[in-house]
């Protein structure tokens, strides 16, 4: 039976409990257990995959198809561990599962209540696979306090009463915030968020506090004091320079010994830390610098392209170069010309994003890198823009261009390269969609396999025959101009296994020019470099020689 790990927030939100949760995850690891983290999310939307990146982030897929919260990127980074459809759940979803049982009758009538349905349905998704893994690491979303917290809060609470005695423990990351004008951090935010926690039955066992400065010992004293903590279980989470360090931090806090003297595990095995040792080194030692453009349209909010940004960062690592990525947004080049904007750069990446609004711009940067002969990446729609750019301006096709800006727009004006994708094959079975379908979960989700062409540039990069990639699109670039594009230099380099749809294209005459229609960047992890990546800022790497 795992042992579970519940790890909550208070005084604020963002204050890092997704990165706490997978450097403790990380950590035990080195330490020999097995472990699954999962995030349980307030929020009544069923899952974020409808939600504006503006709003929560980037949107994260699993293997098996499930859209989920961004902090699941941190924990498959720091764990190497595959995200699953039950390693996410919102409010909206635990509502629905219970009103859909409501609806068939499974209560027999009975009155449905928060306690106990709502709460039993929370226990419920927490036990799935608890048989699997030594410890069980489950992220409580939003701050103690919020009422829509409150069954989450209540669950876990129940689930520890549940289970035996030492099997679940409580970790509550807080803020020591600095006052300038007294020059001292003050713990009483703390003390209310803990006084808010165990006012709810939940008595905290570790705590986190967050803090721009180091925390002194008269502090830490007065926090295990007045928290019901020892002191030796109030751990210091400072800034730091790269997240990657967060596994070594804390270990020298002493999380991980703090966790397991929790749970009564003693002696305790030694932890090998080689790897994070490496990863740091990486890090912090780079022997060089590339520049990368990231043109997209949500480049308001960093979040929305997390994963990108940690996967250029791990293909810097793989080359000893740090990687300065820029956002820059797409729909200045609808205004400007893009070359007094791009040309200081040594590498362009567009990635993906939904409707119209910032694509002509797009298309600009993807001319912008092929003329220039400048590696580019375009991931998804960056992917279509691509071929958009290739149709128009190799092909002759003037009006080429997708038929979701069409849709968007109620009327029909391009020839549409790119089409609503109405029906692809998913483990054997056929899945048909069409434009009218509900918005939420109805895109071509997950791992699909890719078969790349022999003597491409991808076939190299990959160093093998077929892949394996993640998915979260509706329209696809239509097989039939393949031909057209092949004959101007755009080859399909990737295809489904039965040949219908395009997975990647990349140009003859380029020396690094490949848009492929999944998310490579998901599967990257500090420790092992997604291969597009690792390549693409090799690639970068070789043309800031030649500039």
């Amino acid at each position: 039976m795992a042992r579970f790990v519940f790890i909550t927030g208070g005084v604020v939100s963002s204050l890092g409990k997704g990165l706490a949760s997978a450097a403790l995850g990380a950590l035990l690891q080195a330490r020999g257990f097995s472990v699954r983290l999962r995030k349980l999310d307030p929020y009544l939307n069923v899952d974020p995959g409808t939600m504006s990146p503006f709003e929560h982030g980037e949107v994260f897929v699993t293997d098996d198809g499930a859209e989920t919260d961004l902090d699941l990127g941190h924990y498959e980074r720091f764990t190497g561990v595959a995200a699953r459809q039950t390693d996410s759940v919102s409010s909206g979803r635990i509502y629905s599962n219970v009103l859909e049982k409501e609806r068939r009758g499974d209560y027999l009538g009975k009155t449905i209540q928060v306690i106990p349905h709502v709460t039993n349905e929370i226990k419920d998704f927490i036990s799935i696979g608890e048989d699997e893994v030594d410890f069980m690491l489950c992220e409580i979303g939003g701050t103690v306090g919020d009422i829509e917290g409150l069954p989450f809060f209540e669950a876990i609470r129940q689930f520890s009463q549940d289970k035996p005695r030492g099997q679940c423990i409580f970790m509550h990351l807080t803020l020591l915030p600095w006052i300038g004008t007294s020059g001292e951090l003050k713990t009483k935010p703390t003390q209310h968020s803990v006084k808010e926690l165990r006012s709810i039955g939940i008595a905290p066992d570790i705590l986190v506090c967050r803090s721009d400065k180091e925390i002194p010992e008269k502090e830490r004293e007065k926090i295990a004091l007045f928290c019901n903590v020892r002191k030796s279980d109030v751990i210091a989470a400072p800034d730091l320079k790269s997240i990657y360090e967060a596994p070594l931090a804390y270990h020298r806090e002493g999380l991980d010994q703090a966790v397991l003297d929790a749970f009564q595990i003693t002696p305790a095995p030694r932890p090998n830390l080689s790897r994070w040792e490496d990863v740091a080194d990486r890090v912090f030692n780079p022997e060089g610098e590339v520049r990368v453009a990231i043109v997209g349209k949500y480049t308001q909010l960093e979040d929305a392209y997390k994963s990108i940004a940690e996967a250029l960062t791990h293909g810097g690592m793989a080359n000893r170069v740090k990687v300065r990525a820029e956002w820059i947004d797409a729909e200045i080049f609808e205004r400007e010309d893009p070359a007094p904007h791009l040309e200081r750069f040594h590498a362009i990446l567009v990635p993906g994003g939904f409707g119209e609004r910032g694509t002509e711009g797009k298309i600009k940067a993807a001319e912008f890198a092929r003329t220039r002969k400048i590696p580019y990446l375009g991931i998804c729609l960056g992917m279509q823009m691509a071929v958009i750019e290739a149709a128009r301006n190799l092909a002759g096709m003037k009006t080429a261009g997708s038929e979701e800006f069409d849709h968007e727009a109620g009327e029909r004006r391009f020839e549409p390269v790119i089409f609503h994708l109405s029906e692809w094959i998913k483990d054997n079975q056929k899945i048909a969609r069409t434009v009218l379908d509900d918005k939420g979960g109805t895109m071509r989700l997950g791992a699909y396999a890719a078969c790349l062409k022999e003597g491409s540039k991808v076939r190299d990069v990959y160093g093998r025959a077929e892949i394996e990639e993640r998915h979260r699109h509706r329209y696809e670039v239509d097989i039939k101009y393949r031909e057209k594009l092949e004959k101007h230099g755009l080859v399909f380099s990737g295809m489904s296994p039965d040949g219908r749809l395009p997975e990647i294209v990349e140009a003859t005459d380029h020396p690094w020019y490949i848009g492929v229609q999944f998310h490579p960047e998901l599967k990257s992890k500090p420790f092992a470099p997604h291969p597009l990546f690792r390549d693409f800022v090799r690639a970068a790497t070789e043309f800031s020689r030649l500039v």
